[in-house]
């Protein structure tokens, strides 16, 4: 990594410059509309009280500005009985993109989930961001082409846990 930069954890204090870091990821991703990103909320869950509870990672800058993030939750796999981590996002900046910033955060990810036992290291990417891809195979990365990422949100959500089915719902074969 350029030795301009550092890689620390980040505290609910940090919630502010995280969320700054999240609407740029959300532009990046073209998804900018769907992003609401609170950083009451975020402090929250980033206490070490929380449960559950997410960490994070800044790049900073030597006069401390933000230049990336990296957020990661545990998972845990029942194939393996074992721990693991998500990697939720990585974003750097673009003018700080080059600079090894994204792999010491990558690799600082890494380094929490080995010390803490863990199994593997899962993420998702876009289908279109081949750079992310390409960054991320360079490290040893597999994709999971056999797996289809799921998401339940909103009414679903709420129908689901309601025990309701969706309105939309189409009859399986055989009901």
């Amino acid at each position: 990594m350029d030795d301009h930069f550092i890689v620390r954890d980040a505290s609910p204090a940090d919630a502010p410059a995280l969320c700054q870091l999240i609407r740029e990821l959300a532009e990046f991703e073209r998804l900018a509309e769907h992003a609401r990103p609170d950083p009451a909320k975020l402090a929250r869950h980033l206490g070490e009280m929380s449960g559950p509870r997410c960490e994070a990672l800044l790049a900073e800058d030597p006069a401390g500005g933000s230049v990336g993030f990296a957020l990661y939750f545990p998972t845990y796999s029942t194939f393996l009985t074992g721990w693991g981590v998500y990697l939720e996002d990585l974003f750097v900046r673009p003018s700080f993109r080059g600079r090894g910033i994204g792999q010491a955060l990558l690799s600082a990810v890494a380094q929490r989930a080995v010390s803490r036992g863990g199994d593997r290291l899962d993420l998702s990417v876009l289908d279109w961001n081949t750079r992310a891809i390409e960054f991320y195979r360079k490290y040893g990365a597999v994709p999971m082409d056999d797996w289809t990422t799921m998401r339940f949100t909103g009414s679903a959500l709420v129908n689901l846990a309601q025990n309701k089915a969706s309105a939309s719902r189409q009859s399986a074969p055989g009901e």
